[in-house]
């Protein structure tokens, strides 16, 4: 059953993103935030097809966390869920992605309608100054930028891979971060196709204000979101010990 719900899923989850794009066009002349509501629409109507298909909802948690206008957001990477559930709980989001998917029909053109930043991974360092300029536009317009500290994917369990470029963002532009912990590799494993029932927790967790220095920073980001999701992993497990296997599955090559 898992897998015709996972098939059904993954249909109408594509091909309402396919729609979408085409329908939402006329909005690129409306502005940014028109762009962007168009996306969230998007996003709403996937969790919905989540939760009625699957039976996976979507709970958020510390939003109260938050800051209002301009804040850095680095959540752990599990799945591709959180690169759109996120939307909903941001007012004016800005997103760091890898400069690839600028070249996807379409979808590269909601990225730059939307105001995204793209990252060319290959220009090294030159690349992080690069991010840091940018960052500080999105900051000037009282938006909130989010970079997965991680820069992808990682499997539950597997050890930590915090890379500096949050660091350098919130050292350069002196604003606070807010770290997000989440379970959300217990039900859409990042490379299985099976979606899982259960309810993916998404927390915004205590903020980390500026001035601590980088070194000390990425400590306190990686200490939050590891233990937050770790927490978060063994609250599903609790509920569920079958879901164990989707991890194990997922640690897999």
């Amino acid at each position: 059953m898992i897998l015709l719900r996972s098939i059904l899923f993954n249909t109408c989850f594509y091909g309402l993103l396919v729609l979408l794009m085409i329908l939402g066009l006329p909005t690129f002349v409306m502005g940014r935030r028109a762009v962007q509501s168009w996306a969230r629409l998007w996003s709403r109507l996937s969790l919905i097809l989540l939760d009625r298909i699957c039976r996976l909802k979507l709970e958020f948690r510390g939003l109260d966390n938050l800051p209002k206008g301009a804040a850095l957001i680095a959540p752990k990477h599990q799945s591709f869920f959180e690169t759109f559930a996120l939307m909903m709980a941001l007012d004016d989001f800005s997103f760091v992605y890898k400069r690839e998917l600028v070249f996807m029909p379409l979808f590269g053109w909601y990225l730059w309608g939307t105001g995204q930043i793209s990252l060319d991974r290959r220009k090294g360092s030159s690349a992080l100054t690069q991010l840091a300029k940018a960052a500080r536009g999105i900051f000037a317009d009282n938006r909130q930028l989010l970079i997965f500290p991680e820069g992808t994917r990682r499997p539950i369990g597997a050890e930590p891979a915090y890379k500096v470029g949050v660091a350098l963002i919130q050292a350069d532009s002196k604003i606070v971060c807010v770290p997000v912990a989440l379970n959300s590799g217990v039900f859409w494993p990042r490379r299985r196709f099976h979606k899982y029932p259960g309810s993916i927790v998404i927390e915004f967790l205590e903020p980390i204000e500026p001035g601590l220095g980088k070194s000390r920073f990425m400590q306190v980001l990686a200490e939050r979101i590891e233990t937050a999701t770790s927490r978060l992993v063994n609250e599903a497990f609790a509920k569920d010990p079958s879901l164990m296997k989707t991890v194990q599955a997922d640690a897999c090559p």
